[in-house]
């Protein structure tokens, strides 16, 4: 499941205990990531393995496995998955999951019998899930998984946007909370293979630009560059006018041209990111265009430029 080794533990456990509650169907309540790398010759890791606590009943290990094609020896790798996992964890029993978020039909069976051998494992077919049973909660844990079912027919990126929309919703002023979901969303699209910027596409739905991060940012800017005015401008002016009253000044102004400057400054590099995306590069003097505008100008042109057709559409009067 996409580069683990830069993937942090504590996302990779959000994922797990999710799809194991809405994918897999187990009620599980907490579980401790296991180490997947396996000591053979070939370089081979399950995705997701850990020790999991249940509502009721004895802990086990769980393995979930993500695959987005078909492969005729996945029976088999699900098998040597097994005997390393219980090799390494003996005396606890193991339930495996193998998710398919594939594009074609599923080929794979979910185990193997033989004279001597009988194995099964659940698999789950995310073509048949509808996104919507997922996207219409109100859970934001649920809402993240929806990206790996069936979008019905509808376009991803106009699936991506309602998700994206609806996370913020959810998500309220909880930026930290926030960002945590686009990663998690992140991994699972690149897992799909949908080819779809999710940092970007957020970026491009920010209902609010004061929630970008440059906002952040200019208002740290306005704060030193209005307190290092106003204790500039309190001293000038003396007792008169007081260092206090100075510095207040001071900084309400710096604070108001830093956030200024910064949400417009995004805003342009935003608009021509999607321009680029949409169109193609874009002529320099567009680009100049675009640089002289003030933000609110930018800002109509944004919203126009995520549904347009054409640049004159964008860049029309009015």
């Amino acid at each position: 499941m996409g580069d683990k080794d830069i993937i942090s533990k504590h996302i990779l456990k959000r994922l797990l205990l999710d799809m194991a509650r809405y994918l897999c169907q187990l009620d599980i309540v907490d579980a401790e990531l296991l180490n997947t790398e396996q000591q053979r010759i070939e370089d081979r890791r399950a995705d997701l393995v850990a020790r999991v606590e249940p509502t009721q009943g004895a802990p086990f290990i769980l393995h979930i496995e993500v695959q987005n094609g078909n492969d005729s020896t996945m029976v088999n790798r699900m098998l040597r998955y097994l005997a390393d996992i219980q090799h390494s964890h003996p005396g606890l029993p193991v339930h495996q999951c193998l998710l398919y978020i594939g594009r074609k039909r599923l080929t794979m069976t979910d185990g193997q019998t033989g004279a001597q051998l009988h194995y099964r494992y659940q698999l789950v077919d995310m073509r048949t899930v509808d996104y919507r049973h997922l996207y219409n909660s109100d859970d934001p844990n649920a809402l993240v998984l929806s990206i790996l079912c069936d979008f019905q027919g509808k376009s991803s990126n106009k699936v991506v946007r309602h998700i994206l929309t609806k996370l913020q919703t959810l998500t309220g002023d909880n930026e930290k909370q926030r960002r945590e979901y686009i990663q998690m969303l992140e991994i699972l699209a690149d897992n799909r293979d949908l080819n779809i910027d999710i940092q970007e596409a957020y970026d491009m739905l920010q209902i609010r630009l004061e929630r970008l991060p440059s906002y952040q940012k200019g208002m740290e800017r306005g704060e030193k560059l209005g307190i290092e005015r106003g204790e500039k401008l309190g001293i000038e002016r003396g007792e008169k006018l007081g260092i206090e009253r100075g510095e207040k000044l001071g900084i309400e102004r710096g604070e108001k041209l830093g956030i200024e400057r910064g949400l417009a400054d995004e805003a342009r590099l935003l608009l021509k990111r999607v321009l680029t995306r949409r169109f193609g590069d874009i002529t320099s003097t567009l680009e100049e265009n675009i640089g002289q505008a003030s933000r609110k100008q930018i800002e109509q042109w944004f919203d126009r430029a995520l549904e347009a057709e054409s640049l004159d559409e964008i860049f029309k009067s009015g």
